[in-house]
């Protein structure tokens, strides 16, 4: 038990810090995908693009074993880097859907009464799709928790590492990736009823 605790604990931790990559980048890229600039959407759009039709167990083993090696990343923040740059293109269309689902009339209105457009977009149009991005946001670090499971590939002792070497040792292949089937289930589980408490208390605030 003590190993898978301790597999656990690199799971949650390298998601955690993936997802925190993962928002600032994805941000920015769902804002120029509604940029006026047409540069800023096509250079978005590619990003995009890109990483949601590459694998990631692709992504991973070229980042460690490419850019790991100009930038001398460890084994951990190789995994980081991956999966953060992976869900931000997600974060970016969760981002984009959110901005384009507030009216445009809200919009015109905040430039019929004299705002720039960064300050419509900053003061009116961001606020409004907070509420929305906010769940499907929640979900994607759900999501993260799972993908992590591949990072294992680039010899980090996370909870699936942790489940192939006792395999290795102890042959019972079954038992043990059953219990660390029940185990991702119960962290997303509870991740997810976190997230629904999360969005009720935030209904009722507002």
């Amino acid at each position: 038990m003590p190993l898978f605790f301790k597999g656990i604990r690199v799971t949650m931790e390298i998601s955690f810090f993936a997802l925190l990559l993962s928002i600032p980048i994805g941000t920015i890229a769902g804002l120029f995908r509604v940029s006026r600039f047409r540069f800023l959407r096509a250079i978005s759009t590619a990003y995009v693009e890109f990483f949601r039709g590459v694998p990631l167990l692709v992504l991973l083993i070229w980042i460690f074993f490419v850019l790991g090696r100009f930038f001398r990343l460890t084994p951990y923040w190789s995994a980081v880097s991956g999966l953060g740059v992976f869900s931000g293109a997600f974060v970016a269309e969760i981002v984009r859907a959110g901005i384009q689902s507030v009216p445009k009339g809200q919009m015109e209105a905040a430039r019929a009464s004299g705002m720039t457009y960064l300050q419509a977009m900053s003061y009116v149009i961001l606020p409004q799709a907070l509420r929305k991005v906010l769940p499907p946001m929640a979900s994607q670090f759900i999501i993260l928790v799972k993908d992590s499971s591949l990072v294992s590939v680039i010899s980090i002792v996370d909870l699936s590492m942790v489940a192939k070497n006792l395999v290795a040792t102890t042959f019972r292949s079954i038992e043990i990736w059953t219990f660390v089937a029940v185990l991702y289930f119960c962290i997303t589980y509870g991740l997810s009823q976190l997230i629904a408490f999360c969005e009720r208390k935030f209904r009722m605030d507002h």
